[in-house]
C-alpha cells in the first residue's frame, strides 16, 4: 500500500471449511474491520457472537444509494430491491455481482474509490475464501455430473482472483488465519511482499481448482501437474543445470518426499531427491510383497546408487533383526553401495550407525552419501557425520509402518519434449498365490522368501534387469542392459566380484526370456530358482531347460518393468 497509514476496513468472508473461522474473523474485528458474509458462513459466524453484515444486505444497501442518487421513488425502491437487491437462481449468485467486483478490483486511489462511492460500494480489503470441496466431490464413488457441477465453487475463485487483481489480503485457508492476524497487530510489516505471496497463493489455489474440473469433464483429454516448491537444489544432475528445486504436489501422501525431514547434513541434491524417489519405490514393493505373503512386514535396508538398489536385505524380526538386514545390505555389493545412499524401515541407533559406517571396512571408514529412516539418535547422527555436511541424515516416521497400503498409487508422469506421458503408478504386487502364476519344480519356504525380495529389487530396477538372491539378501543386481544374456553375464559377475556363490541363488528377470540362451546362463552359474513373467513363444523351451537341470521355474504371468 502506498499509504503507510492505511489499515484494512472491511473483510469479505465466504467459507466452506468453517475450521477456526470464528476466532479469526473475532480477531479481525477486535482490530476495526467490519465483517461481510454468506448464507452458512454468516450463520456460523452469528452463531459465534462475531457481528457481521450480510452480503444481500451488502448488495442491497449499494443498489437503495444507487437509486436514490437517480432520484427514484421509494416505492419504485422497495420493488427493484425485492426483484435484484440479493442471492437469486439458488445458492448460484451470491456474490457475483458488479459491486462485490468493483469493492474488490479498485484501486486504493482516490479517482477509484470515489468511482465506488458513487454507487455505495465500499472497498473490500480482505478475502477470506476457501471452495468447495470440488475433488472430494469427484473422487466420491458413483458421483454423477449433475453432483460435480453443484459442487463447483464460482463465486469463491472470482472473488479470489478479483482480489488477486486487486492486491488485496487474501487468505485462502485456515493454515493462514493465525499468521494474517499476527501480521495485522505488528502493523503489516513488508506489506507488499506479504500480500504478492498471498495473491501468489491464490493464483495457485484458483489454478488446481480449475485443473481439476478441466481434468473431470474433459475425461482424459487434459491432464496437469501442480507443485510447491518445497526445497531448492544447488542444481540440477549437473552443475550447469541451474536453477533446481523439489515441487511437493501431494500433501496428503505421509511418504511424499517433502515429508522428510533432514537432521543433519547438506541439503539434498536434485539426485538425493532422485535416488530417494527409487528408494521408496523399491522399499515399499518389498514390504507389500511380504504384507500380502506373510502380513508381517520384515526388516528391510535397501541400498541404492544412481537409483537402483545395488545391496539390500530383509530379516523377520528377530533378536539382532536391524543389524542383520544392515550387514546383509552392505555385504550384497560392498563396492557400488560406496558413496550411495541407504534407506530402512526402522530407527538408526549408535550401534546400528557404527555398523553402517565399518561393517566389512578393513581401512578407514564407509562413505554414504545419506541414510533415511524413521529416526535417529543423537549419537548415531555424529557417527554418520561427514565433514561437509556430505552424509544427509533424512527421517520419516512413516517408513516404521510400511505396509501393502504404502505403495504410491499417485499417477505418473515423465516430461518429454514439448509434451509429458501419463501414466498409473507401479502398484502390481506378486501374489504367491495368484492364479495366473505357473510353478514347474519345487520351492522351499527359503526360495519363496528369496523370490518376493528378487521380484521386488528387480521390478523397481531400470530394465532389462536380472537380479540375484541368496539367504534373504541381494548378491548382485544388474541392471538398464539391452538384452537378457548380457543382464544375466553381469548379475553373475558382480556376484562373483562380491565374493558370492551363485549356485542356490534365485534369479529374477523383469521380462520374459526371448530365447533359451540368457536363462542358459543362470542355469550355468547354479541358479536354484528362475522368476520370470513368461510369455515368450520359446517358454517350453525354457521350462524344459530348466527341469532338465533341476532349477524350478516361476511365472508370474504379469510384467513389471521400470524405465
Amino acid at each position: 500500500m502506498d499509504n503507510e497509514n492505511w489499515k484494512p476496513e472491511t473483510a469479505l468472508v465466504s467459507v466452506s471449511d468453517k475450521a477456526g473461522i470464528v476466532p479469526f474473523c473475532q480477531g479481525l474485528v477486535a482490530q476495526g474491520v467490519t465483517i461481510y458474509s454468506t448464507g452458512g458462513t454468516a450463520k456460523a459466524l452469528r452463531a459465534g457472537e462475531v457481528p457481521v453484515t450480510d452480503v444481500s444486505e451488502f448488495l442491497r444497501n449499494s443498489l437503495r444509494t444507487f437509486l436514490e442518487r437517480h432520484g427514484v421513488d421509494e416505492e419504485k425502491i422497495t420493488v427493484i430491491l425485492e426483484e435484484t437487491g440479493g442471492e437469486f437462481l439458488g445458492d448460484r449468485v451470491k456474490t457475483l455481482s458488479r459491486e462485490i467486483s468493483a469493492g474488490l478490483l479498485a484501486r486504493y486511489t482516490e479517482k477509484d474509490l470515489a468511482e465506488i462511492e458513487r454507487i455505495g460500494v465500499p472497498s473490500i480489503d480482505i478475502v477470506v475464501v476457501n471452495y468447495y470441496p470440488l475433488t472430494k466431490t469427484i473422487a466420491t464413488a458413483g458421483v454423477t455430473r449433475e453432483q460435480v457441477i453443484d459442487g463447483t465453487d464460482i463465486g469463491g475463485p472470482t472473488m479470489m482472483r478479483s482480489g488477486a487483481k486487486g492486491r488485496r489480503i487474501l487468505v485462502p485457508h485456515p493454515e493462514c488465519y493465525d499468521e494474517v492476524l499476527v501480521w495485522l497487530r505488528d502493523g503489516m510489516p513488508n506489506a507488499d511482499a506479504f500480500i504478492t505471496e498471498g495473491v501468489a497463493e491464490a493464483e495457485f489455489g484458483v489454478a488446481g481448482y480449475a485443473l481439476a474440473s478441466a481434468e473431470y469433464h474433459g475425461a482424459g483429454t487434459f491432464a496437469g501437474l501442480l507443485g510447491r516448491r518445497a526445497a531448492n537444489c544447488k542444481y540440477g544432475e549437473t552443475p550447469y543445470m541451474k536453477p533446481a528445486a523439489l515441487y511437493a504436489c501431494e500433501p496428503a501422501d505421509p511418504l511424499a518426499l517433502q515429508k522428510f525431514t533432514l537432521v543433519d547434513g547438506d541439503a539434498p541434491s536434485f539426485v538425493n531427491w532422485t535416488d530417494i524417489d527409487s528408494m521408496l519405490q523399491t522399499i515399499t514393493h518389498i514390504a507389500a510383497a511380504y504384507d500380502v505373503a506373510r502380513d508381517n512386514v520384515p526388516k528391510i535396508a535397501v541400498g541404492v546408487k544412481h537409483g537402483n538398489a545395488c545391496g539390500t536385505s530383509q530379516t523377520p524380526d528377530a533378536e539382532s533383526a536391524e543389524i542383520t538386514a544392515c550387514t546383509g545390505m552392505l555385504d550384497g555389493d560392498r563396492i557400488a553401495v560406496f558413496g550411495g545412499l541407504v534407506m530402512l524401515n526402522y530407527d538408526v541407533d549408535a550401534t546400528l550407525a557404527t555398523t553402517l559406517r565399518t561393517h566389512a571396512i578393513i581401512e578407514g571408514k564407509r562413505l554414504l552419501d545419506g541414510v533415511i529412516a524413521p529416526s535417529f539418535s543423537e549419537e548415531a547422527i555424529a557417527i554418520l557425520g561427514r565433514k561437509g555436511g556430505k552424509c544427509r541424515c533424512m527421517a520419516n516416521p512413516a517408513l516404521g509402518a510400511l505396509r501393502l497400503s504404502s505403495l504410491d498409487i499417485a499417477q505418473r508422469f515423465r516430461p518429454t519434449r514439448g509434451s509429458f506421458l501419463k501414466q498409473p503408478n507401479y502398484t502390481f504386487v506378486l501374489d504367491l498365490n495368484d492364479p495366473r502364476v505357473v510353478i514347474h519344480g519345487e520351492l522351499s519356504d527359503a526360495d519363496r522368501t528369496n523370490i518376493l525380495l528378487a521380484w521386488a529389487i528387480g521390478a523397481t530396477s531400470t530394465s532389462n534387469t536380472i537380479t540375484l538372491v541368496r539367504y534373504g539378501m541381494v548378491i548382485a543386481n544388474a541392471v538398464g542392459q539391452q538384452d537378457r544374456v548380457g543382464a544375466a553375464q553381469l548379475a553373475i559377475m558382480r556376484a562373483r566380484r562380491s565374493g558370492h556363490d551363485t549356485r542356490g541363488a534365485t534369479a529374477y528377470s523383469d521380462s520374459f526370456f526371448p530365447f533359451p540362451d540368457g536363462q542358459q546362463v543362470l542355469l550355468d552359474a547354479g541358479v536354484r530358482a528362475v522368476v520370470q513373467p513368461g510369455g515368450s513363444i520359446r517358454d517350453d523351451e525354457g521350462i524344459a531347460a530348466a527341469q532338465a537341470a533341476g532349477v524350478t521355474m516361476y511365472l508370474t504371468g504379469t510384467r513389471h518393468f521400470f524405465h
